[in-house]
């Protein structure tokens, strides 16, 4: 049975968040695999996204006819406090009828605004997912992961993690061989190694609101290396070690000690980029040793630091050992 599936389209959409899943449905309908893929907006017709490109033809909402799988795509705007009724509407209806009901990056927010998410584990592009925890307080937010599955609703992190939430869908309906060739073909990764935390910039930590904290913090950025234990920072700011764990909980949703690891880490994970070795990285961000590096980088980036400087110091490929020619070629 053909699985169709209907991609939520409007003006100022983000094209990848289009394009990559229904890229992986179209190297699915190749393969011989069911797959319908079709455009619906509201009204219908020409859509225009933010990069200025324009999808003609899309079908209207109410011309869509039966989807199996509604998957609503993100855009800038959707992050907004008032979302447009119009889209409201075509979702809703859309998604009351489909089997499956999935969004990419910042389409999660149209579903967290019809009360779809209450109770329901989510995720979205980690520069929202505090916004989208603020906001919609009973959808439990999963910050780092890429996609997440909960009843018949799937979301998953920003943009190109459409990608994989299609293959996702396709390996759910054909197994996961059939994903895998897919994937193979669009030279990505099945399950991409570490969560979207190694994508993020400074983890996205919010400020201190209080003179005390933001004095103290400041103190930490300037110098990351300094001592910070808790008494030691509790004795800079005249107030007992209790306290200050109660302010750091009130105004910054963590402790003192993971607070202060998680500077250490976005300086360290900067010293990496820059060239530094992983020995001088732990020493000049405060961690002291590789090791401790090491697991800060797992525990929050899923990665090592030698992965993390692989994955994000620079496009160009490895370079070549002087004078290891492939066998058969010859230097003029």
């Amino acid at each position: 049975m053909t699985q169709r599936v209907g991609f939520i389209v409007f003006d100022g959409v983000t094209m990848l968040d289009v394009s990559g899943p229904g890229e992986v449905l179209h190297q699915a309908l190749r393969a011989g695999l069911p797959y319908t893929s079709v455009l619906v907006s509201p009204r219908g017709g020409s859509v225009t996204a933010s990069s200025g490109l324009v999808m003609a033809g899309t079908t209207a909402a109410a011309d869509a006819g039966p989807l199996d799988t509604v998957v609503v795509v993100g855009a800038d705007r959707l992050t907004e406090p008032d979302l447009d009724d119009e889209l409201l509407a075509t979702v809703c209806t859309l998604a009351e009828r489909a089997g499956r009901v999935a969004s990419v990056c910042t389409g999660a927010f149209v579903l967290a605004e019809l009360g779809l998410l209450d109770g329901r584990r989510a995720t979205t592009h980690w520069r929202h997912t505090e916004t989208l925890a603020r906001r919609y307080p009973r959808v439990h937010v999963q910050p780092d992961v890429i996609h997440v599955r909960d009843g018949r609703y799937i979301t998953s992190a920003g943009i190109t993690a459409g990608i994989d939430l299609a293959l996702s869908l396709v390996e759910e309906d054909h197994g996961a061989e059939s994903a895998r060739d897919i994937a193979r073909e669009l030279v990505v990764f099945m399950q991409r190694p570490g969560g979207q935390s190694q994508f993020s910039t400074a983890l996205a930590m919010p400020p201190a609101r209080s003179s005390l904290l933001r004095s103290l913090t400041a103190a930490v950025h300037a110098d990351p290396t300094a001592e910070h234990t808790l008494p030691a920072m509790s004795a800079a700011a005249a107030v007992s070690a209790r306290h200050l764990t109660r302010l750091f909980q009130a105004e910054l949703g963590t402790t003192p000690a993971r607070w202060v690891e998680r500077v250490r880490l976005d300086r360290a994970r900067q010293l990496v980029l820059d060239g530094h070795s992983i020995t001088a990285a732990a020493e000049r961000s405060g961690f002291g040793s590789d090791e401790t590096l090491r697991r800060a980088f797992g525990r929050y980036l899923g990665i090592t630091p030698t992965e993390y400087r692989t994955r994000f110091a620079t496009t160009k490929p490895a370079m070549r050992v002087p004078g290891s020619f492939e066998r058969g070629t010859r230097c003029d």
